[in-house]
């Protein structure tokens, strides 16, 4: 308890500051903005409110509880981030499990990082701040990237700029928005995990969907069955030769993927030397250069 009321020693002078009301403080360009504006200052607990941006919709109970002893006995050693909102009043841009914690400790202060921001900047920074600190879920995540893009108008590609991601996986998880609810909440819920719901997503049928959810939760699929398993739904003409003898399984598997990547039929063989003979048919001229360009796009 002796290290929690050290370390809450931090930043008196400027927190004496920041209440006196002839010093006010609302951008950047006041009188004495910059000895408080991105300094460590200890605020009241009491004139934080909580942030309506918060990606984050459930905290985990046990884990507050055990980052509440930690705080209780060696102190919050990682400030908080608030915005000035009025005279003495702050809200959180990210920190909110320290702040709750620091509350079931029953402290009466919080070592803080005090910003100047609107809404719009408040909302970005607590979705980047959490994108790339907190350990959100999937669908969380993807709910983060669509607020960004639709609330602060960006587009994926400035978006990859802001949160250090490739584009590719910003696409990734904003297409598991398409998901119907119960896939989604059973992902939240850690009943599937991304790679599952990323299969799922080429399922456009809602009811077939849930009912390969239900079969990977009851049998415990493995993402790659439940990606075969998909495969084999979408796809059920793609050609397998089994005249001779069946084919090995990876054969198997690169027939069904194929046959999802260009979109036609595809037939493998394989001898028994292992040596192989593909063949992709086409109808007409289009055909073949819309396979062409399919091709081309995978280098």
């Amino acid at each position: 308890m002796a290290k929690a009321t050290k370390k809450q020693a931090l930043g008196r002078g400027l927190s004496a500051l920041l209440r006196d009301p002839s010093n006010d403080i609302n951008s950047a360009g006041d009188k004495n903005a910059d000895k408080v504006v991105g300094s460590i200052v200890e605020l009241e607990l009491n004139t934080i409110d909580v942030n309506p941006f918060q990606p984050r919709t459930s905290f985990n109970e046990e884990s507050l509880r055990e980052l509440a002893s930690s705080i209780r006995e060696l102190g919050v050693i990682q400030p908080i981030t608030v915005r000035k909102i009025d005279f003495n009043k702050y809200q959180l841009v990210s920190g909110e499990r320290r702040f709750r914690a620091s509350k079931i400790v029953g402290l009466e202060t919080i070592p803080s990082y005090i910003r100047i921001a609107n809404d719009q900047e408040s909302l970005e920074m607590a979705l980047v701040e959490n994108i790339q600190r907190q350990d959100l879920d999937p669908i969380e995540i993807a709910l983060s990237y669509q607020r960004l893009i639709e609330e602060i108008a960006v587009t994926q590609e400035e978006l990859s700029d802001r949160v250090g991601k490739n584009r590719s996986t910003i696409a990734n998880y904003l297409r598991l928005l398409k998901l119907d609810p119960i896939v989604q909440t059973g992902m939240r819920d850690g009943f599937i995990s991304m790679g599952h719901g990323r299969a799922l997503i080429n399922i456009e049928d809602v009811n077939e969907q849930l009912a390969i959810y239900e079969r990977i939760v009851s049998k415990k699929l493995s993402v790659r069955d439940t990606e075969a398993l998909v495969r084999q739904k979408k796809y059920p003409s793609a050609t397998i030769d089994v005249k001779k003898k069946p084919l090995p399984n990876y054969a198997k598997d690169a027939t069904l993927e194929l046959s999802e990547l260009f979109q036609a039929k595809v037939s493998v063989k394989v001898a028994g030397s292992g040596k192989g003979q593909l063949v992709i048919p086409f109808k007409d001229k289009d055909e073949l250069e819309r396979i062409l360009n399919r091709i081309k796009s995978e280098k």
